[in-house]
């Protein structure tokens, strides 16, 4: 279950502020979290696919208050906040997230907080496809949590067979049916549109991932571009996108500029974490390892 809980602002720290900035052909609607003094380095947070920004509340809190990290969580187009009418009517993509949405977040904090080291820490998609984003120049740091090229046949069982289910079964014939992606109605969580869950399956059901795309409708990647090193970090229970998964992730990246690692929950003293839980506040014993 999603972690939506309001954490209370410690003495001395400012209230997380409800911010809008613009994206290419959207409007998006964020969170600014700033710690009492002045920032030590500042986080764009870019989530996983189908994961309001509410779910990092605590996390963001934490770094605000324990860190002295300033944090901007954020809804991409047409989900959550940032939506502007049903799904049915949207046709934003999962690349539109990414090299959309995740740019002009970074353009905002910038505009904010100019001359603070910026970081980027990505959930899930929030890592997928950054090195082909334009304005990566100056990212100081980036994490990538529970992030890879995921194809259907790497989740273990029994989780495997839900994903099939959810790429062959009955979840695209609804979605062909009524024109959205019914997460609610499939069990799977909010509603998307159509055309994000079309790309989604394309690249969770090709072995190549979005290979075949780039230098067409996707750039190549140039992680080059950038001077950080990425830290690409897997659960080692995550079944949805399994240690293989984010392994695969280096070669997007390059090896020469990748550090992979894999977090066991077992070491914390933690019983699960899955894909969603390292930024759960029930997991806050890992989250001084994700920051390193």
């Amino acid at each position: 279950m999603l972690d939506m809980q309001t954490m209370k602002p410690m003495t001395g720290s400012a209230a997380p502020e409800a911010i809008s900035f613009p994206a290419p052909g959207a409007t998006l609607q964020g969170t600014l979290y700033l710690p009492a003094s002045p920032p030590r380095a500042a986080v764009v947070l870019n989530g996983a696919t189908a994961v309001p920004q509410g779910f990092y509340r605590a996390f963001a809190t934490w770094l605000a208050n324990s860190e002295g990290i300033a944090c901007l969580t954020y809804d991409y187009r047409d989900f959550a906040r940032s939506a502007q009418a049903h799904p049915k009517h949207s046709t934003a993509t999962m690349a539109d997230w990414a090299l959309r949405d995740q740019p002009a977040a970074r353009a905002e904090m910038r505009r904010r907080l100019p001359g603070v080291p910026l970081w980027v820490i990505g959930h899930s998609l929030g890592g997928m496809l950054m090195p082909m984003q334009e304005g990566i120049e100056d990212i100081d740091r980036m994490i990538a949590v529970a992030s890879g090229l995921v194809h259907h046949q790497d989740h273990p069982w029994p989780y495997q067979g839900l994903a099939r289910l959810f790429w062959f079964g009955h979840v695209p014939a609804l979605t062909r049916l009524l024109g959205y992606l019914p997460g609610r109605i499939a069990g799977f969580g909010p509603d998307l549109p159509a055309t994000a869950y079309w790309q989604w399956r394309e690249w969770c059901t090709h072995p190549h991932s979005y290979f075949p795309h780039l230098g067409a409708s996707l750039p190549q990647p140039a992680w080059h571009r950038s001077s950080a090193t990425a830290e690409l970090i897997a659960l080692a229970d995550d079944p949805v996108c399994p240690p293989v998964s984010t392994a695969k992730l280096v070669g997007v990246y390059g090896v020469e500029q990748s550090r992979f690692r894999v977090l066991d929950p077992a070491e914390k003293g933690l019983s699960k974490v899955g894909h969603l839980g390292a930024f759960a506040r029930a997991n806050a014993a890992l989250w001084p390892e994700i920051i390193g």
